[in-house]
């Protein structure tokens, strides 16, 4: 377990090394203090560029690189903006299909228009747009997701410069639900109704989208979400506020040399087809839903361990898209990099919501305090049954689980009993574990 999440402290981001070089380029437009935070925001907007193509999970079922959701929380003034330059940079190409796609519609406005009310009236063209505007309505977006499936599948991307923004997307709040689970899923939009124009369509979701809000406004919008799926699904990254050092931020001037690296590594998603097995991702990613079960032993917490599994999901899905822009050949640090994204969800979950997971309604610095707690870390070095027992009810957890959690802690190498004192003592092992 390279992560101790328990900590207040944000997951280090691995050094970007062979494989990475995509993120590198994209990173070096932005302030130094936005590196760690957008890295996870950058995965839905290079995977809208994937279509057509499928990738196995390790339970054996083919996903497609669409239905990448990503949240940056930070407050007010700390420089979330960066995010839509980088969607800018990156969707380029779509923002000139889209254009396209406007001109042919505007154009049959106006022969709509030209034809009174007796004369037949031209059919409208298939247009979809694959960077439609951020405050696109929910029936505009049903019908670009129809045409979209009408062009050969093709993956959608939405930036959303507020989280209420959902709410116009989905249909009003309710709907929200239903609409992300959809999207995450690959579902069908469950739309099919009966209008004066003739049946509705119900089309196949094949979308990526990201989000920027305020703490607050992101505790206010998921809180009754938290417990049914929606939660789990949206991958978070959480900026906390930093010192006050008086500096303006730099960006970068976005030349045209960087757009031409970029655009090599872009030509490698937008050519990516096929049916796909990435092995070493595979095997990572079994390796990490023990390290997933191993954090929710030491935190004798269910919570975490629900949530770490779409969280395995999504960062499954980033090391795809990190496998086609490196030429379909994978690194090792292209698997740090996959390691970190799981861990800086869940952490970045439980900074901003862990209070409310206790069914609770605080602030977000109580959200801090809240956290999960590493029982082990809390115990001396060698301790024995009582002081776990005392321990796990000053926590409020039944004393009853005291003997289960030895036995765990023992079978998963954490601790080793000493049948000569009566003592657990902490392994090396585990005393190592964590950076």
């Amino acid at each position: 377990m390279m992560y101790d999440i328990t900590k207040p402290m944000a997951p280090v981001m691995p050094t970007l090394g062979k494989g990475t070089e995509c993120i590198k380029i994209l990173l070096s437009q932005v302030s130094k203090d936005m590196y760690e935070p957008l890295v996870p925001m950058l995965f839905p907007i290079l995977g809208a560029h994937v279509s057509g193509a499928e990738f196995q999970y390790p339970d054996l079922s083919w996903k497609e690189l669409c239905g990448q959701m990503a949240n940056l929380v930070a407050d007010s003034g700390c420089n979330k903006g960066q995010l839509s330059l980088l969607v800018e940079a990156i969707n380029r190409d779509f923002r000139q299909h889209d254009e396209a796609e406007l001109r042919k519609l505007v154009e049959w406005q106006k022969q709509v228009k030209t034809k009174s009310a007796n004369k037949e009236k031209p059919a409208r063209p298939d247009v979809a747009f694959w960077f439609p505007p951020s405050d696109t309505t929910r029936p505009a977006f049903i019908q670009n997701s129809m045409a979209c499936e009408t062009q050969g599948g093709r993956t959608q991307f939405l930036n959303l410069t507020e989280v209420e923004m959902l709410d116009s997307l989905c249909g009003g709040h309710k709907q929200v639900t239903q609409m992300l689970r959809n999207i995450y899923d690959r579902q069908r939009a469950g739309a099919l109704r009966a209008t004066a124009d003739g049946v509705t369509g119900n089309p196949l979701l094949r979308t990526c989208l990201t989000i920027s809000s305020t703490p607050f406004a992101t505790r206010k919008f998921y809180k009754g979400d938290l417990f049914n799926g929606t939660f789990g699904r949206m991958v978070f990254s959480y900026k906390a506020r930093t010192s006050r050092d008086g500096r303006i931020p730099r960006i970068g001037k976005f030349t045209d040399e960087f757009y031409q690296k970029l655009d090599e590594y872009l030509a490698r998603l937008d050519s990516c087809k096929g049916r796909f097995i990435i092995r070493p991702l595979n095997k990572l990613t079994e390796h990490l839903a023990q390290e997933m079960a191993s954090m929710a032993d030491l935190t004798d917490d269910d919570t975490l361990w629900d949530i770490s599994k779409r969280s395995l999901v999504s960062a499954w899905k980033a090391g795809a898209v990190l496998w086609v822009l490196n030429n379909q050949t994978w690194t090792k640090s292209m698997g740090e990099i996959v390691e970190y994204l799981v861990w800086h969800d869940i952490w970045s979950k439980l900074r901003v919501f862990s209070d409310l997971l206790k069914e609770g309604d605080t602030s977000t610095a109580e959200a801090v305090k809240s956290g999960p707690k590493n029982m082990l870390d809390n115990l001396t070095d060698t301790f024995n049954e009582a002081q776990l027992e005392a321990l796990r009810l000053s926590a409020g957890k039944p004393s009853e689980g005291t003997k289960r959690q030895l036995r765990v802690w023992t079978s998963r190498g954490f601790i080793e009993y000493s049948a000569e004192t009566g003592l657990y003592s902490k392994t090396q092992a585990y005393l190592n574990r964590t950076r």
